[in-house]
C-alpha cells in the first residue's frame, strides 16, 4: 500500500467502499478533507471511486481490494496503516452481506457462514487490527452500519438481522471499554436507502421518496467530527428519527 497521504491529513478507512452507503461515504470524507483508505472486493470500483476523487481534491484515495472476510489481510492492513499513518482518525464500516431472503433452515452451513463472517467475524477482525490506530488518534471517530431487523425479528431475515444484532452489542461492548482514550464509536442505522442491497430485498419497491446514500451526507460529518462529545460514544442512532432526514424530507418537498 504506497503511501498516498502526502499532506499528512487525517486518514480514514471505508469498507465496503466500491458501491452504496461505503462509497459516498469515502466521497463524503475526501471532501472534509480526510485521505481515504477505500476497501472493497471489486478492484475495478474502487478504481472509478479512486478516479472521482482525484477529480474533487487532486489527490489519490488509497485502494485496498481485499475481501473483508479474509481477517489475515485484515491484520496485514493494520500493520500496514500503522507504518505509514502511525494512527487512523476514522473508520466507517459499511461491508455486508445480506444473503437470500430465506427461512434460516434454507441455508446451507456454508452459506450461513459466509452471512456470518461476512457481517460479525469481519467486524471483530476490524476490531482487532484497529482499535490500537485508532486509540492513537487524537479523536478516533468510527461509524458501523447496522439494520432495522437488528432490533425487529422478521420472517426471511433472520441470518442477516441476527449478525447485526451481534455487531451491535459487539461494538457498544467495545466502545464501552474505551474510557482511556478519545475514541467515539456510533452504530448508525440508515434505515431504507436507495442502493443495490435495497433493491434485492425489495424488487419493484417504489424508490421515488427514498433517501439516496449521498442524503447521509450530513449525518457521517456530524458522527466523524472530531468535536463529537466523548458521552455520545456508544449510541444507536437511526437516521430517520434525525434532523439530517428532516432536512431530507423538507428537501424534497415531503415534509
Amino acid at each position: 500500500m504506497p503511501n498516498s497521504n502526502p499532506n499528512n491529513k487525517p486518514v480514514v478507512l471505508v469498507t465496503g467502499a466500491s458501491q452504496g452507503i461505503g462509497k459516498q461515504a469515502a466521497i463524503i470524507m475526501a471532501r472534509a478533507g480526510y485521505h481515504v483508505i477505500a476497501l472493497a472486493r471489486r478492484e475495478e470500483k474502487l478504481e472509478e471511486l479512486d478516479d472521482e476523487i482525484i477529480k474533487i481534491t487532486g489527490e489519490n484515495a488509497t485502494i485496498v481490494p481485499i475481501d473483508i472476510k479474509d481477517g489475515a489481510a485484515i491484520d496485514r492492513l493494520g500493520g500496514v496503516i500503522f507504518e505509514r499513518y502511525q494512527k487512523l482518525d476514522g473508520l466507517i464500516h459499511c461491508a455486508a452481506n445480506l444473503g437470500d431472503l430465506t427461512p434460516i433452515t434454507h441455508f446451507t452451513p456454508r452459506e450461513a457462514q459466509n452471512i456470518i463472517d461476512t457481517n460479525l467475524t469481519a467486524t471483530f477482525r476490524l476490531l482487532y487490527s484497529l482499535s490500537p490506530l485508532l486509540e492513537a488518534a487524537p479523536q478516533g471517530r468510527a461509524i458501523f452500519m447496522t439494520s432495522t431487523v437488528a432490533k425487529e425479528a422478521r420472517p426471511l431475515w433472520g441470518l442477516y438481522g441476527a449478525t447485526k444484532a451481534g455487531l451491535e452489542i459487539m461494538v457498544q461492548s467495545w466502545a464501552a471499554e474505551q474510557t482511556l482514550n478519545n475514541i467515539v464509536a456510533t452504530v448508525l442505522n440508515p434505515g431504507a436507502v436507495v442502493t443495490g442491497m435495497r433493491r434485492r430485498a425489495y424488487p419493484g419497491e417504489d424508490q421515488t421518496n427514498m433517501p439516496h446514500p449521498a442524503d447521509l451526507a450530513t449525518m457521517i460529518l456530524e458522527l466523524m467530527s472530531p468535536s463529537r462529545e466523548k458521552s455520545l460514544n456508544g449510541v444507536r442512532i437511526n437516521f430517520r428519527d434525525t434532523e439530517h432526514y428532516q432536512a431530507f424530507l423538507e428537501k424534497r418537498g415531503l415534509k
